[in-house]
């Protein structure tokens, strides 16, 4: 990669990784904060909050990619964080779970992926587009890591308010990237995005159908994993004696399987791969006692798969989309992303409230088996050079 595409792609990847560092902090500690203010005993509603984000942002992605066409990508994209934060300062003073999920619809009115991920597009060359998208997921990943890590012990320092003002604060933080770090991209021609035919390509539903499901299992995950342990007896604040060697196991084994992946052409084994790691972690967790070293343990499975896909994903969709396609492909992958974010909350409060904690495990397997037989028939990407 040349220098400005490297600045390009890093700098793009900070401010996917701020944001998404701030959103993955308040998953690993909402359900138990949730217990302490009004309406937060009703699992329902604490679902709802932690979708509400992914329902908006799933209305909005096509939206902003088309505005970025028009406008520029940087205006939108500015104008996007700028609303991430107001909804991030609204939650932050909420006292009830009614302002909560206000603050995370408003929260969601900030999606500006698909803009960033166009933006990449407009700075990189064909020849190295893939290898930064695998930067971005990479980055998302990271920040993840980051996040189920130092959540707890943040959330233990300031409380659920300052961490909902902290992650308003690293939305502004990503906008000063965008100002003075982020290189200026040519005028976008604006093309009308033929959505049918993006709709109709079958590997790119294989991804769009696969990241709803890992999605949705994330937050339906988070909203039964930290009440396990705290009910095994681990505080919230010293969650993170959990997630620390569960992800950071996780992240150095998913290096040679990226490595493997793209160098060895062997994309399509490690995709599987990682979706059975996923498959096995939600079930067990439903199945085995949930002390604190099985969780701890699964949790690692689980992690292991979740990050090589979320690398591997975003990097498969830049290299099936039809050439100058891209913008519409990511904007339908964000979208279906930002669904399941919303139905894992939503479907998974509701079972957690009705029927139990292992019922949400093993309805997230179902989704994980099904995805599993689809992409069983995933056609491995053309090499570049073929």
């Amino acid at each position: 990669m040349s220098a400005p595409e490297l600045r390009a792609t890093l700098s793009l990847a900070a401010i996917f990784a701020l944001r998404m560092l701030g959103l993955f902090m308040i998953m690993p500690v909402f359900s138990v904060y949730a217990k302490s203010i009004a309406g937060g005993d009703n699992a329902l509603l604490v679902g709802i909050a932690l979708g509400a984000y992914g329902v908006t942002q799933s209305l909005l992605y096509i939206f902003y990619g088309w505005l970025s066409d028009k406008l520029g990508r940087k205006p939108v994209i500015i104008t996007g964080l700028v609303i991430f934060a107001i909804g991030s300062f609204v939650a932050s003073f909420a006292h009830d779970i009614t302002w909560i999920i206000a603050g995370r619809i408003i929260q969601g009115m900030g999606a500006i992926s698909s803009a960033v991920l166009a933006l990449i597009a407009d700075l990189t060359s064909e020849a190295h587009r893939t290898k930064a998208m695998a930067m971005v997921g990479g980055s998302i990943g990271m920040s993840f890591a980051v996040a189920i890590v130092g959540a707890p012990i943040v959330f233990h320092w300031v409380g659920m308010g300052g961490l909902f003002a902290l992650v308003g604060t690293f939305s502004i933080l990503a906008v000063a990237v965008v100002l003075w770090i982020v290189p200026d991209a040519p005028a976008p021609v604006h093309v009308r995005a033929p959505f049918a035919k993006v709709l109709r390509n079958t590997e790119l539903l294989r991804l769009n159908f696969g990241v709803l499901v890992l999605h949705a299992t994330q937050t339906a995950l988070f909203l039964v994993v930290p009440r396990l342990l705290a009910d095994a007896g681990l505080p919230v604040a010293s969650h993170w004696q959990s997630y620390l060697p569960a992800m950071g196991l996780s992240f150095v084994l998913m290096v040679p399987a990226i490595i493997a992946a793209e160098k060895r052409r062997m994309m399509k084994s490690v995709v599987v791969s990682a979706i059975g790691l996923v498959l096995i972690g939600q079930f067990m967790l439903g199945l085995r006692a949930h002390t604190i070293a099985a969780v701890t343990t699964l949790l690692f499975v689980y992690f292991l798969g979740f990050n090589i896909l979320e690398a591997v994903q975003p990097s498969l969709v830049s290299k099936l989309a039809p050439g100058n396609r891209k913008g519409a492909a990511t904007g339908v992958y964000n979208t279906t992303q930002s669904i399941g974010l919303a139905l894992g909350g939503v479907v998974g409060g509701w079972l957690l409230k009705h029927v139990g904690a292992s019922a949400v495990f093993y309805a997230c397997s179902v989704l994980v088996l099904c995805w599993l037989l689809v992409a069983f028939n995933m056609k491995a990407p053309v090499p570049r050079n073929a």
